[in-house]
């Protein structure tokens, strides 16, 4: 078949069965022709534009399958909820993309659940448009991400602080498995559907422990750990700030899920924060490795009955897991670091160096990304970017004598660090110039131009000088918003 759910198996306390809420007058918005081609779509659907809308609407559903919405639990903001679920969005289901790769279809926006509480199950437009763009920027720039496939309007309004056009966006991702999703099971003391989801979670992701016996519960503790250190490594490479690292967003496969009151960092501060919601700095830039560790000590909680049945060796076990994130981290965050400065290989002499760069940055109020630009520019002797570093006088010297004590050409130095550092990315302020054209205009133009430079975020193209520019008021006062 074209299309399945192998979450139906699971059994009913871990979803329910609901279809999406019908919408007035369904609209395709933006509809991503690159990832239709890898789901391998033009074979397995009717895409026709109208059959797309009713589709990616909820009014018509994939063929053959019924939608659900997934239950699971959460801390918010340190604060455990023991019911969340997807309140407004429902699973149609999955298929297998053209590397053989099973990937999750899900619509945001798409009417209420049971787990609404007292939510109205919509979407607006302006939130996924910025899902849209963002979870694409994301891919593009390397970062595991989920992805989005449509955005369809409703020819509804939704009511937020004004009354704004109605969307329903749709997310294609590797799972919904969260570590709420662990979770909700742990406080119900339901170790039978525990384990289920547990064994499901190892099938579908880390099928290379599967016959590993009863450690299997205690390597997929640390798969899922070193999954999340890649993540957070690369959302400080290129300046990502998610906004509601909740564990109800901490998706298990290691992808970039949830894109809510997220932004990108402009000036560099490690404690950064956009997030309306965020008012203590929970999630700031420069904390979410304490925050990601954080989540993962709650994950290895509901993990312990099966780790080990006797208590306190299930606690030590794991408690050796979490304390080891922080060097873990370390060394992938000093490697990440090191290729972004274009050196072969990282060692504990060049943390100074690293941190030499990031307080000066801090103290003259630097932009990430343009620094680290220039700074690959910087090493073209045709370039006149050194002229433009000159605050760096000093810490730029040490950095070039570093460079001319390894053996790789210029070249080659240039080209690691051109990897490393995007010439473009979802600037905030072009981001919301993008949205609010979009909705005062009624068409996607401007988002389809944004995300088509956001797909070369290392090459420079014709359009690309449109997104790179800083903003002039340096993200000041700059808030962003949920969205639900």
């Amino acid at each position: 078949m074209s299309f399945s759910n192998s979450y139906l198996p699971l059994g009913s306390a871990f979803y329910q069965t609901i279809r999406p809420e019908p919408v007035k007058d369904p609209k395709l918005f933006l509809w991503n022709d690159r990832l239709s081609a890898e789901l391998e779509l033009p074979n397995k659907l009717d895409l026709s534009r109208e059959n797309r809308a009713r589709l990616f609407s909820g009014n018509d559903l994939l063929p053959g399958l019924e939608s659900i919405a997934l239950a699971y639990a959460g801390h918010q903001f340190g604060s455990f909820v023991p019911q969340l679920g997807d309140g407004r969005a429902h699973l149609l289901g999955e298929t297998m993309d053209r590397l053989g790769e099973i990937k999750d279809i899900q619509l945001k926006g798409s009417g209420k659940t049971s787990f609404s509480r007292s939510g109205d199950g919509r979407c607006a437009l302006g939130p996924a448009i910025r899902e849209f763009i963002m979870s694409e920027a994301m891919h593009a720039l390397g970062v595991p991400s989920s992805r989005s496939l449509a955005v369809v309007t409703t020819g509804e309004k939704v009511y937020r602080e004004t009354p704004q056009p109605g969307a329903v966006v749709t997310r294609v991702a590797s799972s919904h498995l969260r570590v709420g999703s662990f979770e909700y099971f742990a406080a119900r003391e339901n170790l039978e559907a525990l384990e289920r989801l547990a064994n499901y979670a190892i099938s579908r992701h880390y099928p290379e422990i599967e016959e590993s016996g009863p450690e299997r519960y205690l390597l997929l503790l640390e798969k899922v750990i070193q999954r999340q250190i890649a993540l957070i490594t690369e959302w400080l490479r290129v300046g990502f700030i998610h906004g509601v690292m909740n564990t109800d967003n901490t998706a298990i496969s290691g992808e970039t899920i949830d894109y809510g009151p997220c932004a990108m960092l402009g000036i560099y501060h490690p404690e950064t924060v956009f997030s309306s919601i965020d008012q203590l700095g929970r999630y700031s830039f420069g904390n979410q490795p304490t925050i990601a560790q954080w989540n993962m000590a709650r994950f290895a909680e509901t993990l312990l009955p099966l780790i080990d049945s006797d208590q306190q060796r299930a606690i030590d076990t794991a408690s050796s897991c979490i304390a080891d994130f922080s060097s873990q981290f370390q060394q992938s965050y000093l490697q990440m670091m090191a290729d972004k400065l274009g050196l072969n290989k990282a060692s504990t002499q060049d943390e100074k160096l690293i941190l030499d760069l990031l307080n000066h940055m801090e103290q003259q109020q630097f932009d990430y990304t343009t620094t680290f630009d220039r700074l690959t520019n910087s090493l073209s002797s045709e370039s006149d970017e050194q002229t433009n570093i000159e605050e760096l006088s000093d810490w730029y010297s040490q950095w070039r004598q570093r460079l001319e004590n390894q053996p790789d050409t210029t070249g080659e130095i240039q080209e690691r660090m051109r990897r490393a550092n995007p010439l473009v990315i979802p600037r905030n302020h072009h981001m919301e110039n993008v949205i609010r054209t979009c909705i005062e205009s009624g068409e996607a133009d401007a988002a389809e131009e944004f995300i088509e430079v956001l797909s070369s975020p290392y090459a420079k193209t014709d359009k690309t000088w449109l997104f790179q520019d800083a903003p002039e008021d340096a993200d000041e006062g700059y808030q962003t918003f949920c969205g639900t």
